[in-house]
């Protein structure tokens, strides 16, 4: 493969990166914790869009069990995004016959 070709294929990656990553942002992920009495649904980018909690786990003497289950929630959500844009990536390097092992830069 000569250094045009390596190019082009670049440029192409490029941007199909892009086209991946605008679509990823409005794909939607869940975190849970606590059994589902909190549960916060973002985007793949990281905009949260819901935070749902139970109100039978709302207890004003304990707030530090609500933190806990909220950021448990927002961590979970998080890693199911960063897991949807790694199989989305993979997919895309198959689809353009490179390998999925690959760290990409900013990944």
């Amino acid at each position: 493969m000569n250094i045009q070709d390596m190019m082009k294929q670049a440029q192409v990656m490029q941007e199909r990166m892009q086209e991946m990553q605008a679509k990823l942002a409005e794909v939607e992920v869940q975190g849970q914790a606590g059994g589902g009495m909190v549960n916060i649904v973002m985007t793949c980018r990281g905009e949260t869009r819901k935070v749902e909690i139970l109100p039978e786990i709302i207890n004003p003497q304990d707030k530090e069990t609500l933190e806990d289950l909220v950021m448990a929630a927002m961590n979970m959500a998080r890693e199911n995004a960063d897991q949807k844009l790694a199989e989305e990536t993979q997919k895309m390097m198959e689809e353009m016959g490179l390998p999925t092992n690959m760290e990409l830069p900013g990944m």
